[in-house]
This record gives C-alpha cells, structure tokens and sequence, in this order.
C-alpha cells in the first residue's frame, strides 16, 4: 500500500462570503493560509491536514452534514478565547461519556460547526 500513501489531507467547504470566512478562520481561530487560489483559501490546521474554502454563490445558508473538528488539550482555552470573540456556540464544553471525549460545538460565519474536543485517552 505504500504506493498509494495519501501524503496530505484538505477538506474543502463551500462559503457564500469568502471574506468574512477568511478573517474568522485567520484572525478568530488563528489558522495559517497556506494557498491562496482567489476564489478558494486553504488554510493549514495541524501537520498535514488542511482546511480549504470555495466561494460559491449557491451555497445553502445553513451547511447540513459537516463537523470540522480541532482536536487539542486546551478546549477550555479555546472556548474561552471564542467566547471573547463573540462565537455562536452550539453547545458549551462538557463531558461526553459515550465517546469518551471532552468537547464543545460553535459555528463558523457560513454556519458550519466546528467541534473543539479533547480525548480521555490519547489516539494510538
């Protein structure tokens, strides 16, 4: 299989305001653009995973079906940082047992929730 080894990954997410998308992702959560292509920005999350955003003017208003999540050891801090910034949340951090996870959901400008989560126990 190494072969077909994926070397990076992006996930990309239609926007109806590129503009006030990409100041939030910039500015508010702090993500690093690594491509500008004009009508799409894609920015850097963590290692080799990305995030990329498209103008589209048909976008519904409210994205169904899509969890982008930031999986960090500071989800207070995080909220906390959120909050100061005066993010939509969708739900406010606390345990989620069946899971094993810590987490909270907010929303992006283009309605997307975004989950901020720490797992009990390390990936492996």
């Amino acid at each position: 299989m190494a072969d077909r080894a994926v070397g990076q990954q992006i996930t990309f997410l239609d926007t109806r305001d590129l503009a006030r998308t990409a100041d939030f992702y910039e500015r508010i959560l702090g993500l690093r653009l690594a491509r500008d292509q004009g009508t799409c920005r894609i920015y850097h999350v963590s290692g080799s995973a990305y995030v990329g955003f498209c103008l589209r003017a048909d976008t519904p208003t409210e994205p169904q079906g899509v969890v982008f999540t930031l999986v960090t050891d500071q989800v207070d801090d995080w909220c906390a940082h959120l909050r100061r910034w005066g993010v939509e949340f969708v739900k406010e951090p606390s345990d989620n047992p069946p899971y094993r996870i810590y987490n909270a959901f907010i929303r992006d400008p283009n309605g997307y929730v975004i989950e901020i989560q720490r797992f009990w126990e390390p990936l492996v």
